[in-house]
């Protein structure tokens, strides 16, 4: 098992070394208009000289700050208001008109509401991200909640458990995987939005940055931008599976 863990992470540096090696001789080359595509060499010169003399630091932390903030509202309202209406056949029936007309709505449309409503303001920016990232988190809350084995409410009414104990100790452990799996997904949501409202909106954060470094033709710090927010992705993608493996030792265990 550890072997093939090695194996697996030691072909996955190599894929990466060859991507970089390749486009380094592209850019080397001259094959694309060294304007629109820098080496990494100038990228990464780039990259350090953000974080040295420059503010993508500050950046960096703001997106950071935007992106987690909008998720955890997301999270907090969509798994709440996801287990009432997961574990009530009929608050499912009465809400999904509703939920199936407003799912499907992209949430970089609601942008131009949320500046009317709110304004040029940070409050604009976690309220489009919190809408985007909630359903993602509401969806796989009201299916882990529903897909709940019967037998386990039963044995529940059997112990004469309240409500509140039958949701905390039988179904929320059962629908915990699928819950998990869409938090993650609406992190990568939240992630993705505030990239967009710092574009269209201003505000200071690496969507900002990577906007003006193209508008300026400053390529190597575009692609700075772009890989930064690679590497975040990556970064929480990974944070997530952590917990989710902490969380869910339990399933690990049953296999």
């Amino acid at each position: 098992m550890k072997s093939s863990r090695l194996a697996w992470l030691a072909a996955s540096f190599a894929v990466a070394a060859l991507f970089v090696w390749g486009w380094q001789l592209i850019a080397d080359y001259k094959l694309v208009n060294p304007v629109f595509l820098p080496g990494p060499d100038r990228t990464w010169g780039a990259l350090v000289r953000g974080f040295t003399t420059g503010d993508l630091g500050v950046k960096l932390v703001a997106t950071i700050e935007r992106m987690f903030w909008g998720w955890l509202i997301a999270s907090l309202i969509g798994i709440a208001l996801g287990a009432a209406i997961g574990t009530s056949p009929r608050l499912r029936a009465y809400l999904a008109p509703m939920l199936e007309f407003l799912r499907p709505l992209p949430a970089s449309a609601t942008i131009p509401v949320a500046i009317a409503l709110l304004g040029l303001s940070d409050g604009m920016v976690l309220a489009v991200i919190a809408f985007g990232a909630l359903w993602p988190v509401l969806l796989a809350t009201i299916h882990g909640f529903s897909a709940v084995e019967p037998r386990l409410y039963e044995v529940g009414d059997a112990l004469r458990l309240s409500r509140a104990a039958v949701i905390g100790k039988i179904a929320l452990p059962s629908a915990s995987p699928d819950i998990l799996a869409g938090t993650r997904l609406g992190l990568t949501v939240a992630l993705i939005l505030s990239v967009v409202c710092e574009m269209i909106a201003g505000r200071d954060g690496l969507g900002n940055w990577i906007l003006l470094a193209a508008r300026s033709f400053r390529a190597p710090d575009l692609y700075a931008g772009v890989i930064l927010l690679g590497v975040l992705g990556y970064a929480t993608a990974v944070g997530i599976g952590l917990l989710e493996a902490r969380l869910l030792v339990w399933r690990n265990r049953a296999r």
